[in-house]
């Protein structure tokens, strides 16, 4: 498999985005070349590993390519996932998965800033290749706008939409990753769904000359996806003579619901009932997020804190089809605002008091 990047960040196979982030700050902040100036290549060579494997294992596709063949099959050429191409429209050559690692200090500045985080001791350039402001890493305009079916709108600066990572003033480089928040509703999560967005973009011939094209992208919404997952869309980027193509990311957040809440793969809610009802018991129905009544009956006195939890009605889990998570259902008892006498004499009563 060659190198092994979960070794190398020290997680097991089944870290999350959170895990794979509090390795990597470690490890960065430990082996970076300015805090290491007695050291310097030895952590060069780390801090540059250290990078790739986070790129790798935090990006879904390459993770999943990477887990099925190895370092050997992401740098090969592995055809993604599902054996999708992507190309280049407009009768452009369709071309496989490749992995083109992204600059080390691009990754870092990510986390910390462009200024240095360890005072005097170096200029955050020991990697190689100078560096500028936090600026739009596609200068001109390099990315357009979207339109058709789901539309980012086409902007002067070529980056607005997006959040840019970093800058790169270096040939041949990789241009930070450009990524866009997709936002979901919990019925789309819940089921899968596919959405269908339109981008500009810049693309330049042998001699640098570039021409806009639009491409349809189709982004396939996994049952079960989490906020923070991310789809890549390898060097989708506006092109430009000497520069690989930014990777185009976007990132699932999920839109509020009127019903439930989402607590890792449970849902919850919030059901109202009165006072008799929590003493004597309830009914209700629920309309599910794929469209099914759900009878519900309680029968145990509810008190406050209390939940009914109907298994198997919450979230899927996206790594384990078929099983889901629970549905956990929340009490709001409302009081009656006053008693007469005689209803008070009549409560103490059958409670015994």
């Amino acid at each position: 498999m060659g190198v092994d990047y979960y070794s190398v960040l020290k997680v097991p196979k089944t870290a999350t985005e959170d895990d794979l982030k509090k390795a990597y700050r470690k490890l960065a902040m430990k082996w970076h070349p300015d805090k290491n100036p007695n050291n310097k290549k030895e952590a060069e060579a780390k801090f540059k590993q250290i990078s790739e494997a986070y790129e790798v294992l935090s990006d879904p596709q390459k993770r999943q390519i990477y887990d099925q063949a190895g370092e050997e099959g992401l740098k090969g050429g592995m055809p993604p996932p599902g054996g999708a191409s992507y190309g280049f429209g407009n009768g452009g050559t369709a071309h496989s998965f490749r992995f083109n690692p992204r600059n080390a200090e691009d990754i870092f500045a990510e986390f910390f800033g462009n200024a240095s985080p360890f005072g005097g001791m170096g200029s955050m350039g020991g990697m190689g290749g100078g560096r500028t402001g936090r600026g739009g890493p596609f200068g001109d305009g390099m990315f357009g706008g979207f339109g058709g079916p789901e539309t980012m709108f086409r902007t002067t600066d070529g980056a607005q939409g997006f959040r840019s990572f970093g800058d790169t003033t270096s040939q041949a480089r990789k241009a930070p990753a450009v990524e866009n928040k997709l936002l979901c509703s919990l019925e789309e999560i819940y089921k899968g769904s596919t959405r269908k967005m339109k981008i500009s973009r810049m693309i330049a011939d042998a001699s640098g000359k570039t021409m806009p094209i639009e491409e349809i992208l189709t982004i396939d919404i996994k049952p079960g996806w989490k906020k923070g997952t991310k789809i890549t869309f390898p060097e989708k980027g506006n092109e430009k003579l000497g520069v690989t193509p930014a990777d185009l990311v976007f990132v699932i957040d999920e839109k509020p619901h009127d019903t439930f809440k989402r607590d890792g793969n449970d849902l919850t809610m919030t059901k109202k009932v009165s006072l008799v009802e929590a003493l004597t018991g309830c009914s209700f129905s629920i309309s599910t997020l794929d469209g099914r009544a759900l009878n519900v009956s309680v029968s145990d006195v509810i008190h406050p804190g209390y939940e009914k939890v109907l298994s198997k009605e919450g979230m899927p889990v996206a790594k384990e089809p078929g099983r889901k998570g629970n549905l956990r259902i929340k009490f709001d008892i409302t009081f009656p605002n006053r008693l007469s006498s005689e209803q008070k004499a009549g409560v103490r009563k059958l409670l015994g008091a």
